[in-house]
């Protein structure tokens, strides 16, 4: 192999290191800022052919609100579920509950940014590990599924950390 076609292989390996930590990264930040996400009702004038109505018909339409009010790291419905599992003590659920949103967005940070990246994508993959503990024990296979198709993204991003070239802290 000539010097040319090593230089052309290694962009391409490190532009796929890059399109992973993006989409990894801004998968794990918005995941992590929709735990804040909410709605908010709010009454509109309806419309009748296009103009005010006369009669003061409203309708209640609701707009989606993020705030440290809405935090919630575990959807109430699944939260239930594991509060009834043996394997899942209510001290750890409730630290679960309250890490969860900041932990995916720090990790969403670190990996997007390429902050100390192998150790940023190891502790994004126990995560992940640690999400599909929870969906295996309430019997959810399509989201045990899709954690395993982020462990593996993970496990490739790891591979190629060795071409991570637009990094902070390239060493780790």
């Amino acid at each position: 192999m000539n010097s040319n076609e090593s230089t052309t292989n290694d962009l391409g390996l490190t532009l796929g290191i890059l399109l992973l930590r993006v989409w990894l990264g801004f998968r794990a930040i918005i995941t992590g800022l929709e735990k804040f996400g909410g709605t908010k009702p709010r009454d509109v004038e309806v419309l009748i052919d296009g103009a005010a109505n006369d009669y003061g018909l409203v309708e209640t339409t609701t707009d989606k609100i993020y705030s440290l009010s809405n935090y919630q790291g575990v959807p109430g419905p699944l939260y239930s579920k594991f509060s009834s599992e043996p394997f899942i003590p209510d001290f750890a659920l409730g630290a679960y509950n309250v890490v969860l949103g900041p932990a995916l967005i720090i990790l969403g940070i670190t990996v997007l940014l390429g902050i100390a990246t192998r150790i940023s994508l190891f502790a994004m993959g126990l995560l992940y590990t640690s999400l599909t503990f929870g969906l295996i024990l309430i019997k959810q296979d399509a989201g045990i599924a899709w954690l395993g198709v982020h462990i593996v993204l993970i496990v490739m991003a790891l591979g190629l950390a060795k071409y991570n070239r637009l990094a902070i802290l390239k060493k780790w």
